[in-house]
Order: C-alpha cells, then structure tokens, then sequence
C-alpha cells in the first residue's frame, strides 16, 4: 500500500517535471497568435538617422515596443523595457524601442537621459507610419517577433516587463526559437 502511493506520487512528481512551467505561460493580456504571422515591412531610423528594418534584427527574438515620450504609460513602461533589455538582450534577444516622437531623437534622448534608460538603442519614426502599419490602435503596443520575423504576439497596453513572469515568458520564446534554428 504504502509503495503504491509512492510510486503514484513519483509519477506525479515526474510528470509535472516534464510539462511547461506555468510562468512559461503568457501573461495576462498577451494575445499569442495559435501561428507566427508575417507581419508588414516597417521602416524608421536609428539614433544617427541611418534606416532600419525590422530585417535587422533577424535570427533574433524581439520584443517591438511602439511608443512616444507624450504618452504617459509608455513613459511609466520604459524603465521596465530598459532592465528586460539589461537582463536578457543579447545575440537571441532584443527590446527594439520605437519612438513615434515627431519632434525627432532629440526628444527621446532627452526622455532617456531624465529616466536613467541606458540598455536600449534609440529608435524612432517621425512619420508614424510604423504604427499605423502594424495596426496599433493606441499606444503603447508591443509585439513579440520570433527569429524569422514574425509575430508571436501582441500586448496593447503598458505592461511591467521586467516582472518575473514576463521575463520567464519571453525566455521560453527565446529558448523555443533557438530549438528552430
């Protein structure tokens, strides 16, 4: 009797070993698409004004932050984006930051330098087209890319992305993308 109910607990014990960690799991208001999407081409320049592409950053997971210093929870979301980048950017990962700041760099860089923002490249496009492309139906909006350039998906809304659950979901989408490659 008693070596049935261990073996019934060891089973269980294994079994729950082996399935996903639910922090793994997206986080609340995270809407992961069933099949990564071929997203738009979007353009918008870097900090020197050299263009950049989405293309750019292939054979990395990214983590496309759509934002602008006159938004307010995107103002609050930055620093969070800044530690994610500091945490987990790297060869496989990087918080790509696009402003929508049609004042220019100037403005982003000023924003950066008040907040302490250090890990994150500026990006920004004056136009705005970026935004409208990619659907955005208000700001911010942050849309996960895995290595070949498609969404993952999407969060509308700020979000604290240095929180552990966030930083364990993105890790597995990283760890998953790898095992693609």
């Amino acid at each position: 009797m008693i070596a049935s109910k261990l073996a019934v607990a060891l089973s269980a014990m294994l079994l729950t070993a082996s399935l996903p960690a639910a922090a793994a799991e997206a986080p609340q208001n995270f809407a992961v698409l069933d099949t990564p999407a071929a997203l738009p081409e979007i353009s918008f320049a870097d900090a020197a004004g050299q263009p950049k592409t989405l293309a750019d950053y292939s054979g990395k997971v990214v983590l496309l932050n759509i934002w602008a210093t006159w938004c307010g929870p995107c103002r609050k979301e930055m620093p969070t984006l800044d530690r994610l980048q500091a945490k987990l950017g790297g060869l496989d990962f990087e918080v790509v930051a696009l402003s929508m700041d049609r004042k220019g760099p100037d403005v982003v860089k000023k924003f950066f330098a008040e907040t302490g923002v250090m890990h994150l490249a500026l990006n920004i496009d004056t136009s705005a087209q970026a935004m409208f492309t990619l659907g955005a139906v208000g700001l911010p909006m942050t849309l996960l890319i895995d290595g070949q350039e498609k969404e993952i998906g999407r969060l509308i809304g700020p979000a604290e992305w240095d929180a552990p659950d966030m930083v364990d979901f993105i890790r597995a989408r990283i760890a998953d993308d790898q095992k693609e490659k």
